[in-house]
């Protein structure tokens, strides 16, 4: 049986390169992502005031340009300013204490048995309870004022930051954990040198769950007992205007507890998230 013959092809070296085709401006535009938002943002402005132009009723439902009015007004008469900046005061304070309580029984949990079994135990009993519902005896204990705000938003911010902590530290690999071992870590070197980086995800969602959950709280709080000495927070504000029927005024303060939002998720966590897990190659 005869051989059969060699046959040789010649392949051009660019018969298989991939071809890129330049992005256009729009293109380019489009792919930023505070761009595709703010085109959000402007397409629910522009339905909220079609909505309100079809409803016709200025005191259910205002226009958005009435609103925008109202707000650019309470802001330059300066009374959105004082209430927003009293609120922000408020809610650092609890929340700051919530991750420090947060931190030092998530670390107790970490290097124990009994901590963890206290956390476990005390999550599972607080964590389903509202923050709110604690209003009535924070009253009793603090009395009205800012002590009364300030416990009620520890407990919004403590068992969501704790909870979501703890599971990010037992997710942590074996591999990592016998690393720190090895080298000889103390225990809060233990902590805060594997554990806490390894998990920094989960911390990070915890951090972003207990923010709102106490913004949340906060705004509620202030609608019931929300003056201290002769000042209020968003909630109060929001409050006294509904009192007068100033509707538009009342929309420009919920918008101005939307923006806190917009800003806080959009600057300070994602800024946090790029330089942490971002960066660390820890999300997709």
């Amino acid at each position: 049986m005869p051989d059969r013959p060699e046959v040789f092809h010649q392949i051009s070296p660019t018969e298989f390169d991939v071809v890129e085709k330049p992005l256009g401006v729009w293109h380019r535009f489009w792919n930023i992502g505070a761009v595709r938002k703010t085109a959000v943002l402007i397409a629910l402005a522009a339905m909220w005031e079609l909505y309100a132009r079809w409803l016709n009723n200025p005191l259910l439902f205002p226009t958005f340009i009435d609103t925008m009015k109202a707000f650019f007004s309470a802001i330059a008469s300066g009374e959105l300013p004082k209430a927003a900046v009293y609120t922000i005061q408020l809610l650092l304070k609890g929340y700051i204490a919530g991750l420090v309580i947060a931190a030092v029984l998530t670390a107790f949990a970490s290097v124990s048995r009994i901590g963890a079994d206290l956390l476990e135990t005390l999550t599972s009993m607080f964590n389903p309870l509202p923050s709110i519902a604690l209003l009535p005896l924070a009253l009793i204990w603090f009395g009205l004022g800012e002590g009364s705000i300030i416990f009620v938003l520890i407990h919004a911010v403590l068992w969501a930051v704790a909870l979501n902590t703890y599971s990010g530290f037992r997710t942590v690999s074996p591999t990592l954990r016998m690393v720190g071992r090895n080298y000889g870590l103390s225990k809060i070197g233990y902590v805060t040198r594997i554990l806490i980086p390894a998990a920094f995800p989960s911390i990070l969602t915890g951090l972003k769950v207990g923010w709102a959950f106490a913004w949340r709280t906060l705004i509620a709080a202030e609608l019931v007992f929300g003056v201290s000495s002769g000042s209020g927070g968003l909630g109060w504000y929001i409050f006294e205007e509904k009192n007068q029927l100033l509707i538009p005024n009342v929309f420009a303060g919920l918008l101005t507890v939307i923006l806190f939002g917009l800003i806080v998720e959009n600057l300070i966590f994602r800024t946090l998230e790029n330089r942490t897990v971002g960066r660390w190659g820890m999300q997709v």
